[in-house]
């Protein structure tokens, strides 16, 4: 196992919903998904991005496209337009859950 950030066999993209920013994270590679799916828990992304996501985390599976969906609930400050946060549309968001650091085992590594 070596800790790594995510982004060493992930990378990710999102945007705003409502008041919620959605989150897109996908595998580097397929055989990365099955440890991103078990690992990668709504309850661990809440705790994350606790002083960003104010509600409740949201996961859905997309194992077509080995990815994983998160909705993060309540973290825009009321939306696109009538939020005074700087990242109005939860941009940055992926880029900050990228950073998340996992022990992640060599195997996998190197697949990347």
């Amino acid at each position: 196992m070596k800790k790594v950030k995510l982004i060493e066999i992930a990378h990710g993209r999102s945007g705003d919903k409502g008041n919620g920013s959605n989150v897109g994270i996908i595998a580097r590679h397929p055989n990365i998904y099955p440890f991103l799916k078990k690992e990668l828990t709504k309850e661990r992304v809440k705790e994350y991005m606790k002083n960003i996501c104010k509600g409740e985390v949201e996961r859905y599976e997309m194992e077509n496209i080995g990815a994983l969906n998160f909705i993060l609930n309540e973290s825009l400050g009321g939306g696109g337009t009538v939020s005074l946060k700087l990242d109005a549309q939860g941009k940055t968001h992926a880029s900050t859950l990228l950073r998340m650091e996992l022990d992640v085992p060599e195997e996998l590594l190197n697949l990347v």
